[in-house]
């Protein structure tokens, strides 16, 4: 089968499509033939190898060569402690390794893919719709009538928080570039910020939430528009090459929190069968949407991750194998 791999960290040319044999699976796994996977920041940060990125999976090279985890595919075999699904099934959810033809991933990160759905939307889903959701209900914990306000409203995550924010009864202002500005009102934005041309933090309007996916704006900055019980919730950073990433940022945040009235959290999302069979219902009834912005074919891996790590993604990213 092809997959692909990388047997250095650096810049996405170090990624390979090669020949590899088709995993083997234990008894509570199941392998899935992958029609379509999507590029998240975990990939860019796994591949080009920042340091904190590098623990747990070798300093000086990676452990583990393979890429990618969200998938959307058809079930090929289950082992025999499997319950949920059988072969035939079409799924979507999370593995390791879902940049190939054949992935193996745990049944309790999987879930039934929606008939109405392809598999280049269900493979957009995964990471960034349970991100979304689990920052604003389990995080925020976003009422009906509040208002949230979303820094960084283009890309996965973005695009998702503003559709569950409004599913959820808020009122959302959204912060994006120039070009994201009518697909942010598309998705149901009730204010939209073009941070090119208007400063954010200079509002006149209090949030009770507040989703940072951007991470460019300091939390004292941001405390303007922020009501003063307000939940500050951290889910991303500006990516960079070396270095620590997001991790100034996010710890930079919370330090300035201290002894504030407003809750800082971060947090990584955790993929679970339930959460995606709660988006299922949502996409199935058209109430909830994936938004692509390309689709590359996995021999294009290179430049999928390179568009990527360009920052000017609108949505999904999607890889087609």
């Amino acid at each position: 089968m092809k997959a692909i791999l990388h047997e250095r960290y650096g810049r996405p040319d170090v990624l390979e499509l090669r020949d590899v044999d088709k995993p083997t699976i234990g008894d509570d796994q199941v392998l899935v033939r992958v029609h379509a996977s999507s590029v998240n920041p975990v990939e860019w940060y796994g591949v080009s190898g920042p340091y904190f990125a590098r623990l747990g999976n070798g300093m000086r090279r990676p452990k583990d060569q393979t890429v990618g985890a969200d998938l959307a595919g058809v079930v090929e075999a289950v082992g025999r402690d499997v319950t949920q699904f059988e072969p035939g099934d079409e799924v979507f959810g999370v593995s390791g390794g879902s940049w190939a033809e054949y992935t193996i991933a745990r049944e309790e990160r999987l879930a039934k893919k929606p008939d109405n759905l392809s598999f280049e939307e269900a493979a957009a889903v995964p990471v960034a719709a349970v991100t979304a959701l689990q920052a604003l209900r389990d995080k925020g914990q976003v009422q009906a009538g509040q208002k949230v306000l979303i820094n960084g409203a283009s890309g996965g995550v973005g695009t998702f928080a503003i559709q569950l924010a409004k599913l959820f009864g808020a009122d959302v202002t959204a912060v994006c570039s120039t070009g994201n500005v009518e697909q942010a009102r598309s998705l149901g934005a009730d204010r939209v910020v073009d941070y090119t041309k208007d400063d954010f933090t200079k509002l006149g309007i209090r949030h009770d939430v507040l989703l940072d996916i951007a991470g460019n704006r300091s939390f004292l900055a941001t405390r303007k528009v922020l009501t003063p019980e307000a939940a500050y919730v951290l889910v991303g950073g500006r990516m960079t090459y070396r270095g620590l990433g997001p991790l100034p940022h996010v710890g930079g945040t919370i330090l300035k929190s201290k002894f504030r009235s407003q809750k800082v959290m971060f947090f990584v999302a955790k993929i679970t069968t339930e959460d995606l069979t709660y988006l299922a219902g949502l996409l199935e009834a058209r109430t909830l949407k994936a938004v692509i912005d390309r689709t590359y074919d996995l021999s294009r891996a290179r430049d999928a991750l390179t568009y990527l790590g360009e920052g000017h993604a609108k949505a999904k990213i999607v890889l087609t194998a």
